[in-house]
């Protein structure tokens, strides 16, 4: 997939037609509190609002609905995740009466599995990482006759390209916009929308210092493996970039930041003050990619999505007790 393959405004906007017959588009707040902290004007994207906690809910609702149209003999499906994609895909796949078995690796989140299990999915732990998950759930699609939802597809980049696209709309004049890079439909979602807009805004991704897989491909321009150790942004947690993702990402992207497991505590901290709302660590990324760059920053206008709020419980006490913003 390349930047000419990025759907167009008419795809984003059929794209948003059908995740409105289940959802409300999200707020986007200038909250005061964090303006101050940037020392500039900054717009909150609250993708944490809707049902499953995160943007990944707007990617699923489109790919389940294609899916229905182009293999309507599919009984039953399969994805691996750390958790938001897993969520949105046992809720898409309810709402077109589809099974759903999650596999994920050992030690995720307990309260994200204990959700996955609660919108009616099977969930498999297998592996240490996202990728050996990945691989188990291959093996399983073959064995069980299950359609793998990959965590990279035009369709789910489509559907978040339409939360891009509401806040282009409704804050034109960004000058630059921060994205977090799981495996990368977020940040491509970025890409589209700002076409789909004419938005001159810069988009400068975040990663984890904990898993730099696509800065360092990024930087060198060539796919490169990098192993992962980030448990607070586990969204994050990326040892292989998807080639797709990365074509889109090096022609459109302008710059690639790492932030720390500290800087994302830092930002999680930083967003219960300013606005009240729970920030998982990658749905902190943005903001933890903003508040790293202040100094570049002031006088410009700053887009950051809240792309997750599904933090277990004892780890965001944890967070909010460590000193700190």
């Amino acid at each position: 997939m390349s930047i000419s393959l990025l759907p167009d405004k008419s795809e984003i906007d059929a794209a948003a037609a059908v995740i409105y017959c289940s959802v409300a588009p999200t707020p986007q707040y200038a909250w005061p509190l964090l303006a101050q902290r940037l020392g500039t004007e900054v717009w909150v994207k609250h993708e944490n609002h809707l049902p499953v906690g995160a943007f990944k809910l707007r990617g699923a609702l489109v790919y389940f609905e294609a899916l229905r149209r182009r293999e309507p003999q599919v009984r039953g499906v399969i994805a691996a995740t750390r958790g938001n994609h897993g969520q949105a895909v046992a809720y898409a796949a309810s709402r077109v009466g589809l099974e759903a078995v999650v596999v994920v690796p050992h030690g995720n989140s307990r309260e994200k599995n204990a959700a996955m299990r609660a919108l009616g999915a099977e969930l498999i732990e297998h592996g240490e990482d996202f990728q050996e998950s990945v691989g188990h759930a291959i093996e399983l699609a073959q064995l069980r006759g299950l359609h793998r939802v990959p965590s990279f597809h035009r369709d789910l980049l489509c559907g978040a390209a339409t939360f891009w696209l509401e806040l282009f709309t409704r804050a034109p004049q960004l000058d630059v916009v921060f994205a977090p890079i799981g495996l990368g439909s977020n940040i491509c979602g970025a890409a589209a929308a700002r076409a789909a807009t004419g938005s001159r805004a810069r988009i400068i991704g975040v990663v984890s210092a904990g898993a730099t897989a696509y800065a360092q491909s990024f930087a060198e321009r060539r796919i490169i493996e990098s192993p992962v150790s980030t448990r607070l942004a586990d969204g994050l947690a990326c040892r292989t970039p998807d080639p797709g993702a990365m074509a889109i990402i090096w022609e459109t992207v302008d710059r690639i930041i790492e932030v720390s497991e500290d800087e994302v505590a830092g930002a999680m901290r930083a967003c219960f003050s300013d606005t009240h709302n729970v920030a998982e660590g990658a749905g902190a990324a943005a903001l933890a990619g903003a508040l790293k760059l202040r100094g570049e920053l002031r006088g410009l206008r700053v887009g950051l999505p809240l792309s997750g709020g599904n933090v277990d419980r004892e780890v965001f006490a944890e967070v909010l007790r460590q000193a700190g913003p």
